[in-house]
């Protein structure tokens, strides 16, 4: 009896002519059953279960496509450049095919990492007393990847090294101003658009390599242990401000809508979690520093990152190029992960001198 694949509306592809490649490129024996993941808000991904092991593809979405975004060449670069040169826990990526015609747009296969992933960072599912070592492991995990030396792992041109931040606000501006005809606009967000620029901190850390959009649901876990076994979805990756990809994940700590999980307002003690101040201290122990400066600047940018990214799915749902069931959740948020951005900006010191440094104020929580 042939597989039964499943795919959601819009996202099939010919399973036959992806086994044929397959077949030219790695020892895959088929035939394959393909599953789509329900997750996946930029690039579709799929589980290929095979007779004897299982893999995970990913895709770039069909459709109108920003020019630099879905990059899945980038994906495979930095996980096959980290994989064979440092301690970084990512899963061994085996193909990349940039052909179209294979399946409807590139994609890259890696190997399928079995273990948990924790969708909720009260931990639920995990008993008190193991909480707080799943924290240190996801807090270890990434103090790994910005330890790493991006040249000694072929990743030195894998971005600029410097001015990393006004960049990012600088693309992110330009992404929100071209979404804006089909998600509208949102006045914290143009509050932010003003004011981060003219309070950017006045000196940058050595880069990194930085993941761009780490949190706990982008981690797989060990079946038993505390430890990462992979980070997962680097498209977002380059080189970069590595306090700026720290403070991405503390949101956690700070932000509490509907489609993301948070612990704002949570009895942490109750919980057996760290709170922020351990937290973020784990971290400069880890990584050999005495804080991470101007800490609030830098979640209201990762927030007003997370706005532009969130408005962009708003625009992708009114164009019908969405691929996540979770994306009209996603793009119900904008206004409010704006707010809280904007919130962060005035404990940062909003309204006070315009100029570089001008958030010098802001200090770690």
């Amino acid at each position: 009896m042939a597989a039964v694949h499943e795919f959601r509306p819009g996202f099939e592809f010919d399973v036959a002519r992806l086994e044929a490649w397959l077949a030219s490129q790695l020892p895959v024996p088929g035939p394959l059953r393909v599953r789509q993941f329900p997750g996946g808000q930029s690039n579709p991904t799929y589980l290929l279960e095979g007779p004897e092991r299982n893999y995970v593809l990913r895709r770039k979405p069909s459709g109108v496509l920003l020019p630099s975004a879905h990059a899945v060449d980038r994906e495979f670069r930095v996980m096959r450049a980290l994989g064979a040169g440092s301690d970084v826990p990512v899963a061994r990526v085996l193909a990349l095919c940039e052909d179209a015609s294979v399946i409807g747009s590139a994609f890259y296969v890696m190997e399928h990492v079995e273990g948990r992933i924790f969708w909720d960072p009260s931990l639920p599912e995990v008993p008190r007393e193991e909480r707080r070592a799943i924290f240190r492991g996801m807090n270890e995990a990434i103090a790994r990847l910005h330890a790493v030396d991006p040249a000694a792992v072929g990743l030195g041109d894998f971005g600029r090294p410097d001015g990393y931040i006004g960049r990012q606000v600088a693309r992110w501006s330009r992404q929100y101003a071209g979404d804006l005809e089909a998600a509208g606009r949102i006045e914290a967000m143009e509050r932010l658009i003003d004011w981060l620029p003219r309070h950017l901190p006045a000196r940058e850390p050595p880069a990194a390599v930085v993941h761009g959009d780490y949190r706990l649901d982008n981690l797989i876990f060990h079946p038993h242990e505390p430890r990462v076994l992979a980070i997962l979805d680097w498209e977002l990756s380059t080189l970069g401000d590595p306090y700026a990809d720290f403070a991405y994940h503390l949101m956690m700590y700070r932000l509490g809508i509907e489609a993301i999980k948070g612990l704002p307002g949570r009895d942490l003690v109750a919980l057996g979690l760290p709170d922020e101040r351990e937290y973020t201290r784990w971290y400069c122990e880890r990584r050999g520093i005495a804080e991470v400066p101007h800490l609030d600047f830098y979640v209201a940018f990762c927030l007003f990152r997370l706005a532009g990214i969130f408005h962009g799915i708003r625009a992708r749902v009114t164009r019908g190029t969405a691929v996540s069931a979770q994306a009209r959740k996603y793009a119900a948020e904008v206004e409010k992960i704006a707010e809280t951005g904007w919130r962060q900006a005035q404990g940062a010191g909003a309204g006070a001198g315009a100029g570089a440094g001008a958030g010098a104020g802001a200090g770690g929580t």
